[in-house]
């Protein structure tokens, strides 16, 4: 039995699929293929149930699995102590963030840890949140860049910033003469928002749950219900006159259009708004690296600084 034995049986039963297993652990299907089988033999039991298109895993299979990932978090354990021994600082680490979070706070996190942290390079995912997680607690990432609240078994999290939420309107839109905007009223409007699987777009919905359907008509040709891939996206629908949207304060300060072709305004009263914080494993040995990314984001000033402790999942 092998790491790489573990490592292919916890891609198979990830994938549910040989080849994208394969793929995933870099290496030939019949190379991934005879190393499940030869483990397979050696332990004596079918780890997996082989069918046209898709493979799914046996009760046995599961435990082996659940008890080989742990396996493969001791074995990167070890390698990431023997590193932290010398210099928390030194080595690659592996950074996830959320879709929109990432565009904002990358360009000033990178060249911020270049100073602090040389010796560091940063390996970069951008993903959902969802798969942030899975790919966290298999120690795919070290850390990840996440809105709270995020609540996983074994995961330590540490809150880094706040920042409020903004009206994004078209520039000729009436509401620019408004110096801010209650929530209830945009539920009479077109709001565009990101498409499921984002946080964000939760966090729009439970600020005005009437958004979901679609608002008002947008322009003629255009049916309800539109949606955008990114911020950046739906920036540009607003723009092009298409509706109205809601963004976190981090983007709305990135008027990448220039002029006066959009307009942010404020919402009244409190602002609705969302906590950045980090996670990672409560494993994780590397923490001076953990303190040198907290340190670098709340110098960038996307938000309110808060200072809270880390908490466990």
């Amino acid at each position: 039995m092998t790491l790489n034995e573990l490592r292919y049986v916890v891609a198979v039963a990830r994938e549910r699929h040989f080849g994208r297993a394969a793929d995933a652990c870099f290496v030939s299907q019949p190379t991934l293929s005879v190393a499940v089988k030869k483990l397979e033999e050696e332990l004596g039991v079918m780890l997996f149930e082989r069918g046209t298109g898709e493979v799914s895993i046996t009760e046995t299979g599961a435990a082996v699995v659940a008890r080989a990932q742990r396996v493969l978090e001791e074995a990167e354990g070890v390698l990431a102590v023997a590193r932290s021994g010398r210099d928390p600082l030194v080595g690659p680490l592996r950074v996830g963030a959320i879709y929109t979070v990432g565009p904002y706070l990358l360009p000033r996190l990178v060249p911020a840890l270049r100073e602090s942290a040389p010796q560091m390079p940063l390996l970069i995912e951008e993903n959902f949140t969802a798969a942030l997680a899975d790919r966290l607690k298999q120690a795919q990432l070290d850390v990840i860049v996440i809105s709270l609240p995020f609540d996983e078994p074994g995961i330590r999290t540490l809150a880094l910033y706040d920042e409020a939420f903004v009206v994004l309107l078209p520039g000729d839109h009436p509401w620019v003469a408004r110096a801010a905007i209650e929530p209830a009223a945009l539920a009479a409007e077109r709001v565009l928002l990101l498409g499921p699987g984002h946080c964000f777009r939760d966090q729009v919905l439970q600020l005005c749950p009437e958004c979901g359907n679609g608002g008002m008509e947008g322009p003629e040709g255009f049916g309800r219900g539109l949606e955008g891939g990114s911020l950046e996206t739906i920036r540009c629908m607003v723009a092009s006159n298409v509706g109205i949207t809601v963004l976190p304060m981090s983007a709305a300060r990135e008027d990448r259009l220039g002029g006066r072709i959009v307009c942010a305004r404020p919402f009244a009263g409190v602002a609705p708004s969302r906590r950045v914080a980090l996670a990672w494993r409560k494993s994780f040995p590397r923490r001076g690296a953990i303190e040198a990314v907290a340190a670098a984001v709340r110098a960038a000033n996307l938000g309110d600084g808060i200072a809270m402790e880390p908490t466990e999942g």
